[in-house]
């Protein structure tokens, strides 16, 4: 079993093949179904699956890896910075605008609603705004710094400093924003709309 689950890829593609045995047993397949409605379906997985692994990093560089580093001796640190960090900083930032995308793909009949915070549509509108806020701050804020503060770009100790205080600033930002927004997307379709 490690031989085959011990491989990321091997554990994906499983996963994939049962989503798709899943979809066939509990819903007949693709084939003769409604267009519409599997791509909604399609986009909401997507949509959830991202956002799992995005704001699941976002948890992850909030409760562990910031509080932890001051904490860790100064000759495992490039352990890291080096190593852990950039690989999940890469999955963190693929994974916000992997769940932009598909949210906005899964909003089309709605999206100006939602946006303009028509009535029914606002809260799922506030979490709409708050997730394309989180994910500019991902991309425009947080990778930037992130690059200077691990040494990916070259800067003196001082401007990595600077880099790193700055990224986690804005990563604590959008921890505090995800709260609000996890309720907005949750909210809309399960309470009472506003």
């Amino acid at each position: 079993m490690a031989a085959v689950l011990g491989k990321l890829s091997n554990a994906l593609l499983i996963g994939l093949a049962l989503l798709v045995l899943a979809i066939v047993g509990f819903h007949g397949g693709f084939i003769g179904s409604d267009a519409g409605a599997w791509t909604q379906g399609f986009l909401r997985v997507v949509h959830v699956w991202a956002g799992i692994l995005w704001i699941g990093l976002l948890y992850y560089f909030n409760f562990v890896q910031i509080p932890t580093m001051p904490a860790v001796p100064a000759e495992l640190k490039p352990g890291v910075t080096k190593y852990i960090a950039p690989k999940a900083l890469l999955y963190f930032r693929h994974g916000s605008l992997l769940t932009l995308i598909a949210g906005l793909g899964l909003a089309g009949g709605y999206l100006v609603e939602a946006l303009t915070f028509a009535e029914g549509y606002r809260v799922i509108g506030m979490g709409m705004w708050l997730g394309i806020i989180m994910a500019f701050n991902v991309w425009f804020l947080i990778w930037p710094n992130q690059k200077i503060a691990l040494g990916i770009v070259e800067a003196d100790a001082d401007a990595k400093a600077k880099a790193a205080k700055t990224a986690m600033i804005f990563s604590r930002t959008n921890f505090v924003l995800s709260f609000p927004m996890l309720y907005g997307m949750i909210g809309h379709g399960h309470i009472s709309p506003v």
